[in-house]
């Protein structure tokens, strides 16, 4: 089961605690190992992180990652109130830049994730904080599960300081859908982009974008994944030679299949399928 890929169990939260910075309180530069969300219940700070500053007030959530160069310096004699959840991905390649994105968005606020005073997410970071102080198992795997709801939030989008999609509207969202679902029938023919063209009216480069920013991969990128997603499950529950698995989702001969589903998953289809059996078929 070690062999599987694009399975993740993190993050693992080394510490995450609610900090009442005495008075005129200050962080010289420092470099973490771990990922950093700085998140500021009350109170005024400047926080500068690879030469980006940023004046943080009341609701602002900062994220920064492994090897970033970083200064805290509270800004007046008022009380500065922060949460800090440190955590990394342990030896797991994790895809922090697929989730969140903040890596490499071009843009002069690379760290700022938006304002969320009085959003649900200020709520959940508080639940993480008294989880994590909890003892015992289960709180600790509710502390990780409420991290993982943040990131996953955050990934989204879904504060006040990020550019809008332009097709946040249902009608957008249906189109994407239906383009979604056109892919889905095509495993075995593939499609031409001039058949996403027009079944939605959209042009091939905002076809392109949109998709991206809906689903996280291009419309070629997402049949790739989901001819592999069918051909796992046709090797768990067809009894299809992989010959016949191939054919049924586009592929025109074993040896691309397995070449494509290698590359993806890291393992043969083989190999694979002895992770779901304990003797495996002859194919």
């Amino acid at each position: 089961m070690e062999q599987l890929k694009e399975i993740y169990f993190p993050p693992y939260i080394t510490l995450a605690h609610m900090f009442h910075a005495p008075d005129q309180w200050s962080l010289q530069p420092r470099v973490l190992k771990q990922y950093q969300l700085q998140y500021v219940l009350e109170g005024e700070a400047e926080y500068e992180i690879e030469g980006n500053l940023y004046h943080t007030t009341k609701g602002d959530l900062l994220f920064h990652a492994p090897g970033e160069v970083h200064r805290v310096a509270t800004k007046t004699r008022k009380p500065y109130v922060c949460i800090s959840v440190v955590f990394h991905f342990g030896e797991t390649a994790y895809p922090v830049e697929q989730l969140i994105g903040f890596l490499t968005k071009k843009t002069d606020r690379p760290h700022d994730m938006g304002n969320f005073a009085g959003h649900p997410l200020e709520n959940k970071l508080s639940e993480l904080i008294h989880q994590y102080k909890q003892p015992g198992f289960f709180a600790q795997q509710q502390a990780q599960q409420l991290l993982m709801n943040i990131l996953l939030l955050l990934g989204n989008g879904k504060n006040g300081r990020r550019e809008a999609s332009p097709i946040q509207d249902s009608a957008g969202k249906a189109k994407l859908i239906l383009l979604r679902n056109y892919i889905d029938s095509r495993l075995r023919e593939g499609f031409q982009h001039k058949e996403l063209e027009e079944l939605s009216g959209w042009s091939r480069n905002y076809i392109i974008s949109q998709f991206k920013r809906t689903f996280g991969m291009s419309p070629i990128q997402y049949l790739v994944w989901a001819r592999l997603e069918k051909a796992k499950e046709l090797a768990l529950q067809s009894g299809y030679s992989f010959s016949q698995i191939a054919e049924e989702v586009g592929y025109s001969n074993i040896h691309s299949l397995g070449k494509a589903f290698k590359q993806k998953t890291g393992m043969s289809m083989s190999q694979f399928v002895g992770t779901l059996f304990k003797d495996t078929p002859d194919r």
